[in-house]
């Protein structure tokens, strides 16, 4: 799979393609049925199948730190896109030139002439350019002038409910652990680099490897039973805590976790943190001490899940 950062960059390596636009927050099952159809486009014209992000996400540009929780960051966008064996992924840049560009000017400079796009599978309540002004009718006609075909790629519903990067933010804020993995295809997951941290967990037995987040806003807060995936392939179970650290008075969302039976040196490994059971919210402790003990009823918790 080919990265492609810019815009104008695109035209240098596609001279057409079967493109879809949109966050893919998740890569939740939803998305995985619009790019097996995708995929399926794209060999019948013989052409590159093609995504198209955007850097800042959209609302988180014009939200801010209101911006809904992210479920993924972009490098794990990216990896689970080549998994559904994507071969151009073109990560634009969201600022204010972009989002004040008209509609029509969005279709001729980024659709016709950087991206060369032959066929475009998007949602029919698809809304882009200045003031959302560009449609999905609006794009059709675009196709008739041009010369691309534009299909709607319509949702798609597990039991009744639209699969949505919505409805799995809110599954996870309710700490409903399987619907958003039912939603998701998958078991909810984040991937992350183990940085050096204060080590005050060694301190008291239950050292931990700190994981930065590198988000506006994540999607779940608290203390988790954990299975973590190693580089080496290596699984551990272990139980996790996902947030600022009240006691210790922390500043930035952390993602700690603290695995059973666990000796390795994993500074600087990136990996992969899977959240199996909701064992309790964050809270301040009194003291340290107070928070140990806790840890303790974690572990026994976490451990009699496993």
């Amino acid at each position: 799979m080919q990265l492609i950062r810019g815009l104008h960059n695109a035209n240098r390596v596609l001279q057409g393609c079967a493109l879809t636009i949109g966050n893919f927050d998740g890569v939740h099952l939803g998305h995985q049925a619009v790019l097996r159809h995708l995929r399926q486009k794209a060999d019948e014209l013989n052409l590159p199948m093609a995504v198209l992000l955007f850097e800042s996400q959209p609302r988180e540009y014009f939200m801010g730190k209101n911006a809904p929780a992210r479920l993924m960051r972009l490098r794990d966008k990216i990896y689970y896109l080549e998994k559904a064996k994507v071969d151009v992924v073109i990560v634009a840049k969201f600022d204010r030139t972009f989002a004040e560009q008209p509609a029509d000017v969005f279709i001729e400079q980024t659709l016709v002439n950087h991206l060369h796009v032959k066929f475009l599978s998007i949602g029919d309540d698809f809304k882009f350019g200045s003031k959302r002004q560009g449609n999905f009718a609006m794009l059709q006609a675009a196709g008739k002038r041009f010369g691309f075909i534009v299909e709607d790629n319509r949702s798609f519903c597990l039991d009744e409910q639209r699969i949505s990067s919505t409805a799995i933010r809110e599954a996870l804020a309710n700490d409903d652990l399987q619907l958003a993995e039912n939603l998701l295809g998958k078991p909810y997951r984040i991937f992350g680099r183990v940085i050096h941290g204060n080590k005050l967990g060694r301190t008291i037995g239950f050292p931990t490897a700190n994981i930065r987040l590198h988000r506006q806003v994540n999607p779940i807060k608290g203390v988790y039973a954990v299975k973590v995936r190693l580089k080496s392939g290596e699984i551990f179970n272990g139980v996790a805590n996902m947030g600022k650290r009240p006691t210790i008075n922390g500043l930035m969302q952390l993602l700690e976790v603290h695995l059973f039976d666990f000796s390795q040196n994993i500074y600087g490994q990136i990996v992969e943190v899977e959240f199996c059971h909701k064992i309790r919210n964050e809270i301040k402790f009194p003291s340290f001490d107070d928070l140990k003990v806790q840890i303790e009823k974690d572990v026994e918790t976490a451990k009699a899940f496993f």
